[in-house]
């Protein structure tokens, strides 16, 4: 299993990150971290050695009503895929949106967008991961993205604690049960259901024992998303999720 780090859209995180990760998730577009700007030599510097993964624009809906729009946002996303093959980013995170969640007229658009979208990752030799944000008022619904995802062939970016924060522990199990075949990546974090998210793994709510049992031996790759700067931490909350999916 690959143990990595959202380090957000700063440089300097990377650097400054536990050398014992393996990878490090980078945001960038959209008013983020435009990858024009980006030094590569920085770049590989920052990283050491180790994995980039990047995170696709957060923002950026898949989908919208609007056929030249659509089009538009397949060709950014491929100009961001295109600039992560370049540097050697192994794995992109798409967040799973359209512009009206409730609209059910645009799933197949949405269905139709990730399948573009996973294409050109494909081309470009990124593996794009589809991420559940169905807790957001334009993400797509669990069980949407899920049979979506299915549908085309996508990976998923199970975030545990998005889930959580959608469905429950419930809603955990029941996606892991039907798609966990999908999941390629995983964003780790706790929650509570007051509206607490991205903290410590086992400071809030969410059973991990869930994701254990179902996703046990987990081989992939796992981003520890809690948003602090305490090293300490971060690398502690990684560790356990790694211990309850690959116990020694």
């Amino acid at each position: 299993m690959d143990l990595g780090l959202t380090v957000g859209d700063e440089l300097e995180r990377i650097g400054a990150a536990d050398p014992r990760y393996d990878f490090l998730e980078l945001s960038i577009g959209d008013g983020f971290l435009p990858p024009e700007s980006i030094d590569r030599d920085r770049l590989e510097t920052a990283l050491d050695g180790r994995e980039l993964y990047v995170h696709l624009p957060f923002d950026q809906p898949v989908v919208t009503h609007v056929p030249e729009l659509n089009e538009a946002i397949r060709e950014y996303q491929t100009r961001l895929l295109s600039w992560a093959g370049d540097v050697g980013a192994r794995k992109a995170v798409l967040h799973g949106t359209t512009a009206d969640r409730d609209d059910v007229g645009l799933r197949d658009g949405f269905t139709e967008q990730l399948a573009g979208i996973v294409t050109a990752g494909d081309r470009t030799g990124v593996e794009v991961v589809v991420e559940n944000v169905g807790h957001q008022h334009h993400g797509v619904q669990l069980s949407v993205l899920g049979e979506a995802a299915r549908e085309v062939g996508a990976s998923v970016c199970f975030d545990v604690g998005h889930a959580y924060m959608e469905a429950g522990n419930d809603g955990i199990k029941r996606f892991l049960r039907s798609h966990g075949d999908r999941i390629t990546h995983l964003h780790v974090h706790d929650a509570r259901r007051r509206g607490d998210t991205h903290i410590p793994v086992g400071a809030g709510e969410i059973d991990y024992d869930i994701v254990s049992e179902q996703l046990s031996g987990f081989d992939r790759s796992v981003a520890v998303e809690v948003f602090t700067d305490d090293a300490a931490l971060l690398w502690d909350s990684g560790r356990r999720v790694r211990d309850l999916l690959i116990p020694e």
